[in-house]
């Protein structure tokens, strides 16, 4: 393709051409921006691997046994304007002086598009620590395989441990050690205890039977608001979850985990949550990057690269709220940036003016299931009941798509016990931590898979 005039025309006289890469919050946002600000006057292509916008935030409820899977995944193509078109694959080649994408498809066919404009939205993977049998043993918690296995096999260890004659082993079996106090860990250690509890009740085992354990090198929820933290924090140890602040896991293995303190924990489950990464697609793109991310500048261009644009996690954006330092890698900002790069690519090609990028805190929400949860909508501080009605308001509101859906699930768990049937679709060798794993392809744009302990 030839080189984009600064009007925003092709050379050729045809339509411009801008590609996506990624279908997170960022991605989705910049896609679905850009169409409604240009109409048919650009074409616009979206490379992901998977054909549908995945609401992180409400996994936990799925790996919980409360909402389906297909209810927080949305069909891109239900979501987005018609005139998106979407291809499904795993990017793996960015060639900015050719101006062309490469991607391989779920066949394993090679694909090849040119572009006049680039987004890069590609998200993140685990970031993994060098940590001896953390890569084999763990298991992370990232997209829809990881929620699916992880709640078959919170239901498996618990039916063993049923069925288990050994003490030691039938413990080990009810014993889930979760590592990172971020969003992910809590409210995966909040859903997950109140599961396995009504699991062990159901199974006879006692609803006190399952020891849920929460690793962490800072406090819970560390670096938020102080109310949302200590809120949280409050919530899980009165439900019995050991948080062990200041520590951190040493050693994983089949059999259980070694935390930096000397203590031994034997457990069948590790759940990895310690934080995320930029996608190291990224890393040999030649432009500069700060901590993986990917510099721009308030208006969220790639400085000496007119026709390339970064957002989300994949970005390192200024953050004007705090002079000198980047925005976090949150859901927040990466809706707002997605957004605002369509805005102003659309502006690039003569429709509306650019913006610099802009954020006011307007609050977060965590669930800590059941009726409990910790909210501070416009700073005001709220728990309990009125908070968990904020916090699914707002996810609702959040949601593209299957607001009904998920409104009736919801309903559905209050009125009727969850259902727990193992179904055995996503099997461990299909969910390593490893990104870098031969595996698996190594870029993952937003949708790392991970590895959890062996059912054995």
């Amino acid at each position: 393709m030839s080189a984009q005039r600064v009007d925003g025309s092709s050379p050729t006289g045809s339509r411009p051409r801008v590609v996506v890469v990624g279908s997170g919050f960022a991605g989705y946002h910049a896609a679905r921006s850009l169409a409604r600000a240009t109409g048919d006057t650009v074409d616009i292509v979206l490379v992901s691997p998977t054909n549908y916008f995945l609401y992180l935030p409400l996994l936990p409820e799925v790996a919980a046994g409360i909402l389906e899977p297909r209810r927080i995944s949305v069909s891109l193509f239900d979501a987005l304007p018609r005139g998106v078109k979407h291809a499904t694959g795993e990017v793996d080649e960015l060639d900015t002086d050719a101006r062309r994408v490469g991607w391989l498809d779920p066949e394993g066919q090679r694909h090849e598009l040119e572009y006049d404009r680039l987004v890069l939205a590609a998200g993140s993977v685990h970031k993994v620590m060098p940590i001896p049998g953390v890569a084999e043993h763990a298991h992370g918690f990232r997209g829809v395989p990881e929620a699916l296995y992880l709640r078959d096999h919170l239901i498996r260890q618990v039916d063993l441990a049923a069925m288990c004659e050994d003490p030691a082993e039938r413990q080990a079996r009810l014993t889930f050690v979760v590592c990172g106090a971020g969003y992910t860990g809590t409210e995966v250690t909040a859903q997950g205890q109140l599961f396995t509890r009504q699991l062990a009740a159901s199974r006879g085992l006692g609803d006190d039977a399952t020891r849920w354990v929460l690793v962490s090198r800072g406090d819970v929820l560390a670096g938020l608001d102080q109310h949302l933290a200590r809120t949280a924090d409050r919530v899980l140890r009165e439900r019995g979850v050991e948080v062990r602040t200041g520590t951190t896991v040493e050693e994983a293995t089949a059999h259980g985990v070694r935390l930096d303190d000397g203590e031994d924990v034997p457990a069948r489950t590790l759940v990895w949550c310690v934080g995320v990464r930029p996608d190291p697609l990224i890393d040999d793109l030649g432009v500069e990057v700060q901590e993986g991310r990917v510099v721009t500048d308030r208006y969220l261009s790639v400085p000496g690269h007119p026709e390339l644009m970064a957002c989300g996690d994949a970005a390192a954006v200024p953050d004007p709220s705090r002079p000198g330092e980047y925005c976090a890698m949150t859901a927040q900002h990466a809706v707002r940036q997605g957004k605002l790069v369509g805005r102003n690519l659309a502006a690039s090609f003569g429709k509306g003016h650019r913006k610099k990028y802009s954020h006011r805190d307007l609050g977060f929400v965590v669930d800590l299931g059941g009726f409990q949860a910790a909210a501070n909508p416009l700073h005001v501080p709220i728990t309990g009941r009125p908070a968990h009605t904020v916090a699914r308001g707002y996810h609702l509101f959040s949601m593209p798509g299957n607001r009904a859906r998920i409104a009736l699930d919801w309903a559905a768990d209050v009125l009727l016990p969850r259902q727990t049937a193992q179904l055995g679709l996503v099997r461990s060798p299909a969910v390593p931590l490893d990104t870098a794993s031969p595996e698996v392809p190594q870029h993952h744009l937003g949708f790392p898979h991970a590895r959890a302990f062996r059912d054995t």
